[in-house]
């Protein structure tokens, strides 16, 4: 039997050992944090875990259709915990205009779900099935350093740990998340690196979760799975999560001094209130705050040189989750993607047993395949994103949007297409929920038509405030004059 070893027990990390231990291999999962301490309820876990190694596991998060539809297929035990552990199921179809044309329910809607989670619940219970399962045994506390590999053909033969340890491998699974660190144990081994390619996320994330003190939604999820927009100068998100919790995510430009209030509780609370939707959540005696606000960096998109085609194959060696691609969290894809990327490769690997170079070319062929459509889409949104909001920090004229490729119609023709039609409606939907690329969506012909056919573009969604009402507000809100 072989031994899988896989350096990184998060998301990634665990999904790729549920996974690798379905089709038969030994795993053995090394994770540089402690064990997480044996918490009573989820509840617990979701409100007690500390985790410095995972930051942005504090922050707001969504498990979009393709993740839900992943664990519904290929691990239903987690999916039955979240949801015995009270993650609701979140039907998307309810934000589907009730004018639109086609909005009766349709076969294809049943995909059309987001699971209402935090992180943490999510992960505790993942990562509670991975220790019961067969085959599977952790170690905590211990870090991958590097890889011995073989000297006749460079396959992975072992890791080697911080403390000097090596460990037999038969393949090892890169789950580090954004460090990427097998980037290091491959030039630590003298195999050339492959360029990453890269675009700035231009985002700073602000998170404050909350607590419902009933049982039904304050208002209707706009999104969806959500509340709020990505509006002219900011961002302002909800998410519902388990228990009767929610988050409000606030993004901001970097450095954006103007709004360093949001750090704050009353600035962030005045933030809050005065984004479209939101304020029926936060009102007296609807919800109270069970979280500082924590504020967060995002890393810059990058698809990894390392996981894909360009790179000098190691056979026995592969990257999943972020270690393979960072995209923009704002989209709320990267657990999705995780969970799915770790099952493509354990039937990639299924189906081409012996680990060699074709496996190693044809797991990265995977990869790349998965990734670079959502890296693609992820660096061209968030160019138009950072040029507006910076344009509206500046007091200059907003930047249009670049022009279609061909006959392709611009993000702003769909969205407007969709409000009033439920085709467009639904296709805009299964691309934001990760489960059609943007290709795929314009390979459809009958979406093109419907949103060629769409009325002339009205105004868009726009926060009551405009960017200096809005700085003012959150100034005074923290008692500092305009």
């Amino acid at each position: 039997m072989t031994t899988a070893v896989i350096a990184g027990g998060s998301v990634a990390g665990l999904a790729s050992a549920l996974a690798l231990s379905g089709i038969g291999y030994r795993v053995l999962v090394l994770e540089r944090a402690p064990e997480p301490p044996p918490w009573s309820t989820t509840e617990d876990a979701a409100s007690g875990w500390q985790r410095p190694t995972v930051p942005q596991g504090l922050q707001s998060h969504t498990l979009t259709s393709l993740g839900v539809r992943v664990l519904r297929e290929r691990a239903p035990h987690v999916l039955a915990g979240l949801r015995a552990a009270g993650a609701p199921l979140l039907d998307l179809t309810r934000a589907l205009p009730a004018d639109a044309t086609d909005s009766a329910r349709e076969p294809g809607d049943k995909e059309l779900v987001a699971l209402g989670c935090r992180r943490a619940a999510l992960e505790i219970l993942l990562y509670r099935a991975v220790r019961d399962t067969a085959g599977v045994s952790f170690r905590h506390g211990t870090t991958v350093a590097g890889l011995d590999l073989h000297p006749a053909d460079r396959r992975v033969r072992a890791v080697v740990t911080t403390a000097g340890e090596r460990v037999p491998a038969g393949i090892v699974v890169d789950a580090t998340g954004r460090r990427a660190l097998s980037r290091r144990w491959l030039h630590a081994a003298g195999v050339p690196l492959a360029a990453d390619r890269t675009g700035p996320s231009g985002l700073a994330g602000h998170t404050r979760f909350y607590r419902l003190k009933g049982r039904a939604l304050p208002g209707p999820l706009n999104r969806g799975h959500g509340v709020g927009e990505i509006f002219d100068h900011y961002a302002g998100v909800l998410h519902p999560g388990d228990n009767h919790t929610f988050s409000i995510a606030l993004g901001t430009l970097p450095g954006d001094t103007a709004l360093a209030g949001l750090r704050t509780r009353r600035g962030f609370t005045a933030a809050a209130l005065a984004t479209p939707g939101l304020a029926p959540w936060l009102a007296d005696g609807v919800s109270s705050p069970i979280s500082p606000v924590r504020v967060i960096s995002s890393p810059p998109s990058t698809l990894r040189g390392a996981a894909g085609p360009d790179q000098c194959p190691v056979p026995g060696l592969f990257q999943v989750g972020d270690a393979a691609c960072v995209t923009n969290p704002l989209l709320g894809r990267g657990v999705s993607l995780a969970l799915d990327h770790a099952f493509r490769l354990a039937d990639l690997l299924a189906e081409l047993p012996d680990i060699d170079i074709t496996q190693r070319r044809a797991a990265a062929r995977m990869t790349h395949d998965l990734f670079l459509p959502w890296y693609e889409q992820s660096v061209a949104s968030d160019r138009l994103r950072i040029a507006r909001w910076r344009a509206a920090a500046d007091g200059t004229p907003a930047p249009a949007a670049p022009a279609p490729h061909g006959e392709l119609p611009t993000t702003e023709e769909i969205v407007n297409a969709a409000r009033s039609d439920g085709t467009v409606w639904r296709g805009l939907t299964r691309m934001l929920m990760t489960l059609a690329t943007p290709a795929e969506l314009f390979a459809d012909d009958k979406f093109l038509s419907r949103v060629r056919q769409a009325a002339p573009a009205g105004p868009t969604p726009s926060p009551p405030l405009g960017r200096d009402a809005f700085v003012r507000r959150v100034l005074t809100a923290e008692g500092t004059r305009a």
